[in-house]
């Protein structure tokens, strides 16, 4: 069990008080975690404040070669993180190596964007009153930003915003979730070793609402990119007046199923989408709408699929599926699945607890307003309805409050444009689940799923400021 510090300006420094940090599967004692003070967040902010100068005056071959460091190491320390996922958040050992994967691929882009990261001309000539004049444009860093993160992905989403920041020249004070403060101190340590110089990230742990709000209304910072809850998203934007803002939230992800080749990849796809890390990922499969004509079969199959889930201990090489981040998802989830059962809904497979694990269920004959449709479910649960007509299909989907991302399965090239033209979602994945994602792809929602784009490119375009330069010749 270790005593964890605070990272700012560069240095390791003791908390005040803490709190423990408990496995979510067997609640066992993994670490102490300090709660930061306003004093301490006030001087991580100063910290990031001084430290702008020093990243806006890095070369972008200097910057890409800090992150290109850091994607080594945790390549290298690929075993070390693993376990860590494995012990804070219950993370399956072989989606957290995954994941490890990911994260180091994430930082690979983000070297990879620093360079690539220009104006363009403009042709002012263009204009009759042009003439005789020379224009660009140019992207300078913002400076301060404030990086709020989830539980779900704690590598790989923190990594998502602090690849694009430094990428682009800017400086990081970052509030990981509270069930997954281990990732972001490792983070911070590989950062250190990588060079980053010292003040450009600093790592605050502890309550929200303290850190949180200090953050978003310091007018030091300029840009606050967050992913979590709706709720807290939406009191961030009222919160940050002018600042930019950036919010990856909700959804409730849906997959049309038309017609497909191999019905069976479709459903071992979509059990895989569903019950991947308990279903605790944004865009996780919660609702499948079938074709009546496929409907029978699809149940059958992805039952089956289902079933062969092993369930257990995040840290066994065999476990597919484990606990929920906290025994009160726990117990919503299964409300929910109850209040379904008395409206009538038909569990096909799963429903039940065990132990700290909540089973991969399988609901039918769900109404649409019940809380497993119309709610972000971030558990392991999926309702699979039947459909009549393609139009009907559509408007299923579209019903959801949210919209970050929607898969279609169809043979018919036709339905898939019409797909990609009249989903009201953020990304269309055709012939796939709506849970793809790489990390260099643009992702973001409309609706309640939030607003802004992450993915490399995107997120580093959104971290600068774009610039016009006009010379008279």
């Amino acid at each position: 069990m270790d005593k964890q510090k605070l990272f700012i300006n560069g240095k390791w420094e003791e908390g005040f008080e803490h709190e423990e940090l408990r496995s979510p599967y067997n609640q066992e004692l993994i670490a102490m975690i300090p709660l930061a003070t306003k004093e301490q967040v006030e001087k991580a902010i100063e910290s990031a404040q001084q430290a702008t100068q020093t990243m806006r005056n890095l070369t972008t071959f200097e910057r890409a070669q800090i992150l290109e460091k850091v994607s080594d190491l945790f390549t290298e320390r690929l075993e070390e993180c693993a376990l860590i996922l494995a012990a804070e958040n219950a993370k399956p050992l072989k989606a957290a190596r995954a994941e490890i994967i990911r994260t180091a691929e994430t930082y690979k882009f983000a070297a990879e964007e620093a360079k690539r990261l220009h104006g363009e001309t403009v042709p002012l000539d263009a204009a009759k009153s042009g003439k005789g004049r020379f224009g660009y444009t140019k992207r300078d860093p913002l400076g301060v930003i404030a990086a709020i993160t989830p539980f779900n992905f704690p590598f790989n989403l923190v990594a998502h915003k602090l690849g694009p920041a430094f990428a682009a020249g800017n400086t990081v004070v970052l509030k990981p979730a509270s069930q997954t403060p281990l990732s972001a101190i490792m983070t911070a340590k590989l950062f250190d070793e990588a060079g980053l110089p010292k003040g450009a990230l600093n790592v605050v742990t502890g309550k929200g609402r303290i850190i949180g709000d200090h953050l978003v209304q310091d007018h030091r910072v300029k840009m606050v990119t967050f992913t979590g809850s709706v709720p807290v998203g939406t009191r961030i934007k009222e919160k940050a007046g002018l600042k930019r803002v950036t919010l990856e939230l909700g959804s409730n992800a849906a997959v049309i199923i038309d017609s497909a080749d191999d019905l069976d990849a479709v459903a071992a796809r979509c059990a895989e989408g569903a019950f991947n890390f308990a279903g605790q990922v944004c865009i996780s499969v919660q609702r499948v709408y079938v074709n009546e004509e496929l409907y029978e079969d699809f149940i059958k199959k992805i039952k089956y699929y289902t079933s062969r889930l092993v369930l257990g201990d995040p840290k066994s090489e065999e476990t597919d599926m484990s606990a929920l981040i906290h025994p009160n998802e726990t117990v919503r989830i299964e409300d929910w699945v109850k209040e379904a059962k008395e409206a009538g809904a038909i569990v096909v497979h799963g429903g039940k607890r065990e132990g700290s694990v909540f089973q991969p269920t399988i609901l039918v004959n769900t109404a649409e307003n019940l809380a497993v449709s119309c709610n972000e479910a971030f558990g392991p649960i999926v309702s699979v309805n039947s459909y009549k007509s393609w139009d009907e299909a559509i408007k299923l989907v579209n019903t959801s409050e949210y919209g970050l991302q929607a898969g279609v399965y169809t043979t018919n090239i036709q339905k898939a444009f019409e797909a990609a033209d009249r989903l009201e979602v953020g990304g269309v994945i055709i012939n796939d689940i709506p849970t793809f994602r790489v990390d260099n792809m643009p992702y973001g929602g409309v609706k309640n799923s939030g607003v802004g784009k992450e993915g490399i490119k995107y997120s580093t375009e959104e971290m600068t400021e774009l610039k016009f330069v006009s010379f008279k010749l």
